[in-house]
């Protein structure tokens, strides 16, 4: 695996030019968490509850506002208050698809208008590489991050060989603006042609499909643990989402802390036999 593999959170950020990526790994850093919640949930009064109880425990929470059936703007805002109260950056799970100039308009306008709060957002890298130009003409002068979709943790996914071999590269081209991967190991040295090298590289690997107490959902979702994803695999952050908040949205505070602390504490033990440290 590449030097980043073995490199603190901290020492990483230390040399990262993208503000977001910066900042993320100094997040993880300050609070020692490398936890990712995905709140995925269609009432904003259960969504901002959840995101008020994990957020003394995560780096990053991930959005999918578009899910949220009485959202009005008002969300956002309350959102950007408590990524201030408890100190995690955001990322809305947008993952764009489209020609340049349809995913410039979807990030910037609309109702949502992503690009004016989420720290970060994703794409699939379908379109070509002018999926990642239209977005960065919106997000580069914000200091935003964007992640590709070089995998995905359900069964039968298609982004797999040639397919991911691609995403990386297109991000290779655009490191200004593509922080990382969403993904299930790290991407180093994938889709090298002859006489290429990674000795500078740092890509960060979010991973959704983490999980404790289950291997997969009925819907095709595939769970591993903490430990195989950080340690194992390499991968930076642990995205998770029903294994802390449950079936019920949510409903009860203390088991929903409890699940967040426990998550946040495998992340980052995990972390710490990476890096061979115990502190």
């Amino acid at each position: 695996m590449s030097t980043a593999y073995k490199q603190t959170y901290s020492s990483r950020a230390e040399s990262h030019a993208n503000p977001a990526a910066k900042a993320l790994l100094e997040t993880i850093e300050r609070k020692r968490s490398n936890l990712c919640v995905s709140v995925d949930v269609t009432k904003q009064s259960d969504f901002l509850r959840i995101i008020d109880v994990v957020g003394p425990y995560v780096c990053l929470v991930k959005t999918h506002v578009d899910v949220i059936e009485d959202f009005d703007y008002s969300v956002v805002e309350r959102l950007q208050e408590l990524s201030t109260k408890h100190d995690f950056q955001i990322f809305e799970d947008r993952k764009f698809a489209d020609i340049g100039n349809t995913v410039a308009l979807q990030y910037s306008s609309g109702v949502h208008k992503i690009a004016s709060w989420s720290h970060i957002t994703n794409a699939h890298p379908v379109p070509g590489p002018s999926v990642i130009t239209g977005l960065a003409s919106v997000g580069l002068p914000l200091g935003r991050g964007l992640l590709l979709l070089a995998e995905m943790s359900t069964k039968g996914s298609l982004a797999t060989g040639s397919y991911t071999d691609e995403a990386v590269r297109m991000a290779r081209a655009n490191r200004d603006f593509v922080i990382g991967f969403i993904a299930q190991r790290r991407m180093d040295g994938v889709g090298l042609r002859n006489g290429g090298s990674v000795t500078d590289e740092d890509f960060l690997v979010l991973t959704p499909g983490v999980g404790l107490d289950t291997k997969g959902d009925g819907m095709g979702q595939q769970y591993r643990t903490p430990r195989q994803v950080v340690l194992e695999s390499g991968c930076d952050v642990i995205i998770v989402g029903r294994g802390i908040y449950g079936k019920d949205n949510g409903a009860n505070p203390e088991a929903v802390r409890a699940q967040a602390e426990r998550y946040r504490e495998e992340g980052w033990k995990a972390y710490l036999e990476r890096m061979g440290s115990t502190n």
